[in-house]
């Protein structure tokens, strides 16, 4: 990478002129700071909001424990789900459902997943947030082949361009150590060049992380802790998922149509896999883990009647102190860990929860409905947890990233460097132990995911970090024309891992790249 004096990074802040200048936006219109992405209507009468109950996704069973570790077992599979009520939608499903079973670790105590698939193509397992070795980490290239295929089939160009790719045929043990604090984690398919399309399809699941630590603190738990997965999609008029895949079949050529460049907006909002769902809480505090587990979309959450959030934790687990906002927005793959009060309004109040950046269908998302008095068990310490500080004078090393657009394959596509994703070229050598600054700098909306690490936000904009950067994350969201900082310690394991824009289009069609730990 080129490298960047500082003066000039935090000068790359000023918005589209300033990039343009720098040689830093590509091929694409700049758009507004609310979207990047193109909407993809449905076909098919939409169901009125707020008549579907809120469905929790079920936890998985081990199939056995041992003194040493958990084991699952989950199938990867085609099946049919009701998503809009009354209406048949094939999905692609682990378990066969949407979203997938969720997974509870405790931390310190190894969780072993045996992954088989029976879906027509390769899959890539990625635990998005944990902290795994290189060869169970979900590398985009390490394949699972479909059951029963031959053992050459089915691999593609993902074989060709990564020898150092490690294949499997039907099944694959998945080994996460769980060497890492309490949090809300989150799985999906992996796959180089078909992430977007196969995660629209089902492919993704949560997966908590437990500890004492957190257990210890009264926070809301139980039927109190309510995860919620928002999704968007868009379906056909024979009630499937539209997506426009170049190749629908998504075995040979990735990306979507032109007109969906920049990512795939839906138009109808799913929690946990319906559509504008309804949940009944008491009038107390209830803890709300939200993941925003779109392809392309933001959300601006905010409450209706107003009522603040408590922000309690972020990405990679628990705060060091609450913190309170009116509103909150959150890109693909980020988390937050939300305290509402439902006791701040009359029994039979509806509250609805809103997303800002929408209009029309896609401005809610959710409703509550405060239905009885309750006891309230909990509250919300003034100091969380204990978080290592990092700071710049542990650093050994800054490192500087442009993500932009550019040509890749003879098509729009997008870039981190000016370069396309290879699984052959290394792009940071980090030494086990040390603190490094990485220093990010976009052209449009990009939310970046570092693998294997946590981070902490430094500065955005050239200033402090903003509101809902604090705590430890792995996914840091870059609006246009805009810089930001952030600083990891890369520890854990050796190997090779990737970094990427969590835009599940972008990333398929190309801003993707790889740092090893030596």
């Amino acid at each position: 990478m080129s490298g960047l004096s500082r003066r000039r990074f935090l000068g790359l802040t000023g918005g589209a002129g300033v990039l343009v200048a720098a040689g830093l936006l590509g091929p694409r219109v700049f758009r507004t700071a609310a979207a990047t992405g193109e909407l993809l209507t449905s076909e098919l009468p939409l169901p009125a909001p707020f008549q579907v109950p809120l469905p929790i996704p079920a936890v998985l069973s081990p199939v056995s424990r041992d003194a040493d570790a958990d084991r699952y077992e989950i199938v990867q599979r085609q099946a049919v789900a009701e998503i809009l009520p009354g209406v048949r939608t094939p999905i692609w499903g682990y378990e066969g459902t949407f979203p997938g079973p969720t997974i509870e670790s405790r931390r310190d105590r190894t969780t072993i997943v045996r992954h088989r698939n029976e879906l027509p193509v390769p899959t890539v397992v990625h635990l998005h947030g944990g902290h795994t070795p290189p060869e169970s980490d979900g590398y985009a290239t390490d394949l699972v082949l479909p059951a029963g295929a031959a053992p050459h089939a089915h691999g593609g160009h993902a074989l060709m361009h990564d020898p150092a790719a490690l294949i499997s045929h039907g099944t694959r043990d998945y080994v996460y150590p769980m060497r890492q604090r309490a949090a809300m984690l989150w799985y999906h398919d992996h796959r180089m060049d078909f992430t977007g399309p196969a995660v629209y399809r089902g492919l993704a699941g949560l997966h908590l992380v437990r500890d004492d630590e957190e257990d210890a603190l009264p926070l809301p738990r139980g039927e109190r802790e309510l995860p919620l997965v928002l999704t968007d999609r868009a379906f056909a008029a024979d009630g499937s998922l539209r997506y426009p895949s170049i190749d629908p079949s998504l075995t040979s050529v990735p990306g979507v149509e032109e007109a969906f460049v920049e990512g795939v907006f839906g138009d109808v909002l799913l929690v946990n896999g319906v559509p504008w769902p309804v949940a009944e809480v008491s009038a107390t505090k209830h803890r709300l883990r939200v993941l925003n587990g779109s392809n392309a979309r933001r959300y601006d959450l905010a409450l209706d009647p107003p009522q603040p959030f408590t922000q309690i934790g972020a990405d990679q687990g628990l705060l060091e102190a609450p913190l309170v906002h009116e509103h909150v927005p959150i890109a693909p793959a980020e988390r937050y860990d939300l305290v509402v009060d439902f006791g701040a309004y009359p029994v039979g109040t509806e509250v609805t929860l809103v997303n800002r950046l929408g209009t029309g269908t896609t401005a809610h998302v959710m409703r509550f409905r405060v239905v009885r008095r309750a006891t309230e068990d909990s509250h919300i310490p003034e100091r969380l947890v204990e978080i290592e500080p990092l700071d710049r004078a542990r650093v050994t090393v800054t490192r500087d990233f442009s993500f932009r657009g550019g040509t890749v394959g003879g098509r729009h596509g997008w870039t981190i460097g000016g370069e396309p994703y290879s699984p052959s070229r290394i792009d940071a050598r980090p030494r086990l132990g040390d603190v490094e600054i990485w220093r990010f700098v976009a052209d449009l909306h990009h939310p970046i995911h570092l693998h294997l690490v946590d981070f902490r936000v430094l500065s955005r904009g050239g200033r402090e970090p903003g509101p809902y950067d604090a705590g430890r994350k792995d996914t840091v969201d870059l609006r246009p024309g805009e810089a930001v900082e952030v600083i990891a310690k890369f520890d854990g394991y050796r190997g090779r891992y990737m970094f990427h824009c969590h835009n599940a289009e972008h990333e398929d069609m190309g801003m993707m790249a790889n740092f090893e730990v030596v």
